[in-house]
């Protein structure tokens, strides 16, 4: 028999960390996040970090476990996130994976077996120079099937991991055996929500509550502690607001940015979850 575990998923703003704490309440449970952006230090109003107020004496896991400067991979999240979920059972707890980043679920609960290898610091930095199409066509010429699953993301930090990758292996991706065996029995649950318009309105009413936290003075504490590092450029609240203070838009602007990338991640986290054909709606 398989344990069981409970992975809690949606898109971002969904009321998933609520959820969760309810879950771990009723089934004597913890937590353990499945979010990309949690696992750094530091990135807390525009990763939305729970407080300790929210957590509600549930603990919680895999939260500021890496500096933002660290390129912490999915396969880092595998190994770490595992090793807390088998401790949590040995417990007899109930382990509530909860979060939105996909891929971090499909390697630590899914059939997805994700290809390890160390990071080549040298090559990434060569081919961070070189423009997408570049990537692009290396990878159509070193890994066809590859390059036709591509999905739309193509961002230049994914295109660089394949390649990466491809150079490690010393084959290409497709020819790996990328498929394992679920080592969980899940249930996998996502909150209700009442429309795509119900969600965009929360979406944009925590941004505004970002605003009046802080987000603007947490971005300039962390420009000047680590500087622009991409794990922080790139991340949706902090590269819109870069945009404010270097003078490229305005204030009103950056706001209605976040707001719009926001809702474009969400629709896309969306696109993701619902293709689980075991989602349960929770209501």
């Amino acid at each position: 028999m398989k344990e069981k575990v409970i992975a809690v998923v949606g898109p971002t703003a969904s009321g998933k960390t609520k959820l969760a704490i309810e879950l771990a309440h009723k089934f004597d449970g913890e937590v353990i996040s499945a979010d990309s952006r949690l696992v750094y230090k530091g990135f807390n109003i525009a990763a939305a970090k729970p407080t300790m107020e929210e957590m509600e004496s549930i603990p919680h896991h895999m939260i500021d476990i890496a500096e933002p400067f660290e390129d912490y991979t999915a396969g880092d999240y595998a190994r770490d996130a595992k090793k807390i979920t088998e401790d949590v059972l040995s417990r007899g707890k109930t382990p509530i994976i909860a979060g939105g980043t996909g891929l971090y679920f499909r390697v630590l609960l899914e059939h997805y077996n994700l290809p390890q290898a160390e990071t080549n610091y040298d090559l990434r930095k060569k081919l961070e120079t070189m423009p997408t199409d570049f990537l692009l066509n290396e990878i159509e010429h070193k890994d066809k099937v590859t390059f036709c699953n591509l999905t739309k993301d193509t961002s230049k930090r994914r295109l660089i991991r394949i390649l990466e990758l491809i150079d490690a292996l010393g084959k290409p991706l497709s020819e790996v055996d990328t498929q394992k065996e679920p080592e969980y029995e899940v249930e996998w649950v996502m909150p209700e929500l009442k429309s795509r318009e119900w969600l965009y309105d929360r979406i944009n009413k925590r941004v505004d509550i970002m605003i009046e936290q802080g987000i603007i003075e947490e971005t300039q504490q962390l420009l000047e502690k680590y500087g622009r590092i991409k794990n922080f450029t790139e991340t949706i609240g902090y590269k819109e607001i870069l945009s404010y203070l270097d003078g490229l838009c305005t204030f009103e602007d950056a706001v209605d940015k976040l707001k719009q990338h926001t809702r474009n991640y969400a629709k896309r986290q969306l696109t993701w979850f619902r293709k689980n054909p075991n989602l349960k709606i929770s209501i």
